[in-house]
C-alpha cells in the first residue's frame, strides 16, 4: 500500500510554484500508483491556527504524478469556497496530502470511528429528488471538535440539502467510511528541503502572476 510522503508533498509546492512561474514542475521523485486523493492548502497567519485555504480531491482512484499534480492545483485556484491562493501567500502556506484507503460500507450513520475514518454520505432529497454527496476526510470532525451527529449534519449541508435534518433522513444516509495516510509540511519546510536536496531555494518569478 502506499503512504502519503514528504515527496508528495513536495511535488505539489514544486507545482503551485511552477505554475505562479509559467514553467514546468520538476519531474517527482516518488514512484507511479492509483489512488484516492486529495490535496488541502491551509493558511497560517502569525502563529496562528491553520486556516483552510483549498481542499479539494477525488474519490477515485488516479495516478499519484497526474493527480498531484491536478488537484495542487484545482485546491489552490479553483476551490469555489475561496478566492484563488496567490503568489504573495506561499510563505504562509502549509499543504496536506492525504491517500485514501480501505473503503468500507457502513451499517448506518454512525458506525464510523472519529479520527479513523473519512466518511462519504450519498441520501435522495427529499425535497428535490435528486441525488447529492459529500466528504469529510478523517481529520475534520477531530479538528472541528464534532460529535459523529454534527459531523453527520454538517455533511449534509455540505452536500446541498438545505431542508430539515431528522432522525429519518439520517437514517436514510448511505455511508461509507475510509481511512488515509496524510503528510503535512510547511513552505519553509519546503524550501529546506528543496535547498538541501536541489542546491538552491526555489525562486519565484518577480513579475509571476497572482493564479
Amino acid at each position: 500500500m502506499v503512504s502519503a510522503n514528504q515527496e508528495m508533498v513536495v511535488y505539489c509546492f514544486d507545482t503551485l510554484v511552477a505554475h505562479y512561474n509559467s514553467q514546468e514542475a520538476p519531474p517527482p521523485s516518488f514512484d507511479q500508483a492509483q489512488h484516492p486523493l486529495f490535496v488541502t492548502w491551509k493558511k497560517v497567519v502569525n502563529g496562528g491556527d491553520p486556516r483552510l485555504r483549498g481542499c479539494i480531491g477525488t474519490l477515485e482512484a488516479r495516478s499519484l504524478i497526474n493527480g498531484l499534480k491536478d488537484y495542487a492545483l484545482t485546491s489552490a485556484l479553483r476551490d469555489r469556497r475561496f478566492p484563488p491562493i496567490q503568489a504573495n501567500e506561499l510563505p504562509f502556506l502549509e499543504c496536506t496530502v492525504s491517500i485514501l484507503t480501505d473503503y468500507e460500507t457502513a451499517n448506518n450513520y454512525l458506525d464510523w470511528e472519529i479520527e479513523k475514518h473519512g466518511i462519504i454520505i450519498e441520501f435522495s432529497d427529499p425535497v428535490y429528488s435528486t441525488r447529492r454527496s459529500a466528504t469529510y476526510l478523517p481529520e475534520v470532525a477531530a479538528n472541528e471538535g464534532w460529535t459523529k451527529t454534527e459531523a453527520i449534519d454538517s455533511l449534509i449541508r455540505k452536500a446541498g440539502y438545505n431542508g430539515p435534518i431528522t432522525d429519518e433522513l439520517r437514517m436514510q444516509l448511505q455511508l461509507t467510511r475510509y481511512q488515509s495516510t496524510l503528510f503535512t509540511m510547511h513552505y519553509s519546510e519546503y524550501v529546506s528541503y528543496v535547498k538541501e536536496i536541489r542546491g538552491e531555494a526555489p525562486i519565484l518569478a518577480a513579475k509571476s502572476p497572482n493564479y
